[in-house]
């Protein structure tokens, strides 16, 4: 799919763009130019600051104005960090990117500028975006690392575009116990429990029970799990059997 391109304006150090193209390669993004980096171009601390990224770097574009890095693209987001007394509209990077991908389905080209790490964008910069994206940061500490901002946008892009599960559980080496298996460890502690005289008096065995069956059936189990609790079982009559 076609992707947005990311534009480092005026970045002051080789380390904060091979940061950030680290950030966009790690969420699959890999167009990147750069206005007029300060330290020049190429770079060797980009490079090295890249990592496994390097090649982002070889294929970026070096432009001299913003204008010329923006020439070719359609609808272009400026991110700050502050107001800056022009009257645009405000996203987060959440709907910013909803909108690069609204836009680039419909034939668009699209761009982010990202300002220098000392004061970010320049007025004349912003004023030739569309939109500005807002990053909603502690008002009293609004400074973001260049690469931390490029990856903020870029983990955003990635998240609207491929299905991500909220949560999961990694399963070592096994899978969720059956209701089968669990039946049968509910019956095999039942079994032991009411030979060791656990559900007393007998005018409360029958809630007790219900009350472990059910105990057994909220637990997410695996079959690792019912294994370990029935080798448990197990072990503890062993030891009641050889007297203690």
């Amino acid at each position: 799919m076609v992707q947005p391109v990311f534009v480092l304006v005026r970045s002051q150090m080789g380390e904060n763009i091979g940061g950030a193209a680290r950030a966009m390669w790690n969420f699959g993004l890999d167009r990147m130019r750069l206005v007029e980096p300060r330290d020049g171009w190429p770079n060797q601390k980009a490079v090295a600051m890249a990592s496994g990224a390097g090649r982002l770097l070889d294929e970026a574009g070096v432009f001299a104005t913003t204008a010329e890095a923006v020439g070719d693209c359609d609808y272009v987001f400026a991110t700050t960090a502050r107001a800056r007394g022009l009257t645009k509209p405000v996203v987060t990077p959440e709907r910013a990117m909803e909108m690069a991908r609204e836009k680039i389905a419909a034939g668009d080209r699209v761009a982010v500028l990202f300002g220098p790490e000392r004061a970010g964008l320049e007025n004349e910069d912003i004023a030739r975006a569309n939109a500005i994206v807002n990053v909603p940061v502690n008002p009293d500490f609004a400074s973001l690392n260049l690469a931390q901002c490029v990856l903020l946008t870029a983990y955003e892009w990635r998240r609207q575009g491929v299905a991500v599960q909220p949560e999961r559980v990694e399963l070592a080496g096994t899978d969720w116990a059956s209701h089968v298996e669990i039946e049968k460890l509910a019956d095999h502690y039942e079994a032991r429990l009411d030979e060791a005289g656990f559900f007393f008096p007998a005018t409360k065995a029958e809630g007790m029970k219900l009350n472990l069956r059910n105990l057994w059936s909220r637990m997410p189990l695996t079959r690792a799990d019912v294994q370990v609790l029935h080798g448990i079982m197990r072990q503890m009559v062993r030891w009641k059997e050889r007297g203690g």
